[in-house]
C-alpha cells in the first residue's frame, strides 16, 4: 500500500496484470484498497490466534515444537565422552554424535554454555559452528 501510495504521489499508475486492476481508475483504485484492506484484517486473525494457541499452550505447561531427541542417558554419555584429556582424533564430535544416534547439530547444541544470540544480520540464523569449549579444533584435545 506505502509503494502505490508513494508512486501515486508521483504520478505513476500501477497495473495488476492478475487481477486486471489499474489504479490510475477510480473504481479500480477502491477494489486495490478493499483487496489490501482483507489481506491486512485476515493476516491480524492469524497473528491473534497464533498468539491464543501459543498462551493456551503455556497455560498447559507445555512447550511448542517438536519433542528433543536427547534424552538424559544421551546427554549424559555425550558429556562422559566429549571432555577427554586424551588426544584422540577418532574421538571427533561427528563420530561421537553419530554413535548416540543425534545430529553434530544437536550435540553441539545441548552440549555448549548458554551464549548470548549471535547479532542478527545476513547468514546468522544458524548457532555458529566451532570447537567446543575447551577444545581448539573439532576434534577432542
Amino acid at each position: 500500500m506505502a509503494t502505490i501510495g508513494q508512486l501515486r504521489r508521483r504520478g505513476v499508475g500501477f497495473t495488476s496484470l492478475h487481477e486486471n486492476l489499474d489504479t490510475t481508475t477510480p473504481g479500480d483504485r477502491l477494489v486495490f484498497h478493499v483487496f489490501a484492506a482483507l489481506a491486512e484484517f485476515i493476516r491480524e486473525l492469524i497473528v491473534a490466534a497464533t498468539r491464543e494457541a501459543l498462551a493456551a499452550v503455556r497455560a498447559r505447561d507445555r512447550a511448542g515444537g517438536r519433542p528433543s531427541v536427547v534424552t538424559p542417558e544421551i546427554l549424559r554419555a555425550a558429556r562422559d565422552t566429549l571432555p577427554n584429556p586424551n588426544p584422540n582424533p577418532d574421538a571427533c564430535v561427528t563420530v561421537i554424535a553419530r554413535l548416540l544416534g543425534v545430529s553434530p547439530d544437536t550435540l553441539y547444541n545441548h552440549t555448549r554454555p548458554a551464549r548470548a544470540p549471535p547479532p542478527a544480520g545476513p547468514g546468522r540464523n544458524r548457532p555458529m559452528r566451532g570447537p567446543l569449549p575447551g577444545h581448539s579444533t573439532g576434534h577432542l584435545t
